[in-house]
């Protein structure tokens, strides 16, 4: 969880400063959502990921130097320059794309899982989505089919109360996303996203039944970004005691607080994590400020096009 935390507060601070181009959604806050299902999966599982991806990524297991380079446009960022924030991928650690359209993991991870059950391979697709996202089309068209198919996904939403700038209470019909989970004969948990430990618990036990054979779940892990909606955004449309409600259940503290508790952490250990962590990012950042451009000709390069009437 620090990894992600400290590596999108220098990632928020570079962009303000002109070194990343672009657009940026971070997802400082929400940690505990990013790291729980990481470490709750096998390395083999698959992960379909938001515009508010980079935790997502960090969390299972992708190169900082790549990702970093990737922002920065370089030529060999993980998607050479060409994804960016909103549409980052690394397929060698399971990582099958960040996504700016909002729900389309959730009609994407079907098909995934459909891919899963014909190679029997026993492995599971998980696709977060947010609780704005949930009140779209696609949402319930993937749930659906999912859970006709009996297909090995778990569908994860991460409310952090706010589609954009629309707040969640006036916008969710019935108020819990978990709950719909019954409207296709499946379970729904909702389960506190700040604490990483519940997070865990929750996406293991999807995943074991999902192996298991027995279909598709639905979690609703509860969070608060402690930041815009992206970068810029002045957060007119809601209360400052939010985010200070937010800061007060800092995942990455309660989880301290707890190692601490039975033993597993003392001071000197936290600062040497911190430590080693934010050496990772500074050579992460030197990695991209000293990587090429790409150049122009690459922008023909990894196209792909379809020509049905040449069939």
């Amino acid at each position: 969880m620090l990894r992600v935390r400290l590596f999108e507060e220098r990632v928020r601070v570079l962009f303000a400063g002109g070194r990343i181009p672009g657009f940026l959604h971070t997802s400082v806050g929400q940690e505990a959502i990013a790291v729980g299902v990481a470490s709750a999966l096998r390395s083999d599982d698959y992960v379909l990921s938001t515009h508010r991806g980079h935790g997502h990524l960090v969390a299972k297991g992708g190169s900082l130097r790549g990702l970093m380079a990737e922002l920065y446009g370089k030529a060999n960022g993980i998607c050479h320059g060409k994804g960016g924030t909103m549409h980052i991928a690394d397929v060698s650690v399971g990582y099958l794309g960040a996504n700016g359209v909002l729900a389309a993991g959730c009609v994407l991870a079907p098909g995934v899982a459909l891919s899963i059950k014909h190679r029997k391979s026993g492995q599971v697709a998980l696709t977060f989505f947010g609780d704005g996202a949930a009140n779209r089309g696609p949402f319930h068209e993937g749930v659906n089919m999912a859970a006709l198919w009996r297909l090995p996904v778990i569908f994860l939403c991460e409310n952090n109360r706010w589609a954009s700038t629309t707040a969640h209470a006036e916008s969710a019909a019935g108020g819990s996303i978990a709950g719909r989970a019954a409207g296709y004969g499946i379970p729904g948990e909702s389960v506190d996203g700040n604490d990483v430990l519940a997070v865990h618990g929750a996406v293991g036990r999807a995943a074991e039944r999902a192996r298991r054979g027995e279909g598709p779940s639905l979690i609703e892990a509860h969070t608060i970004r402690w930041v815009g909606h992206f970068e810029g955004d002045g957060q007119a449309y809601r209360g400052r005691d939010e985010v200070a409600d937010g800061r007060a259940r800092d995942p990455i503290a309660r989880l301290g607080d707890t190692l601490r508790t039975r033993g597993l952490l003392d001071a000197g250990h936290a600062e040497r994590i911190r430590a080693g962590v934010t050496a990772e990012i500074d050579d992460a950042v030197v990695h991209a400020e000293a990587s090429p451009l790409p150049e122009p000709a690459d922008a023909l390069t990894d196209l792909f096009a379809h020509y049905p009437w040449r069939d």
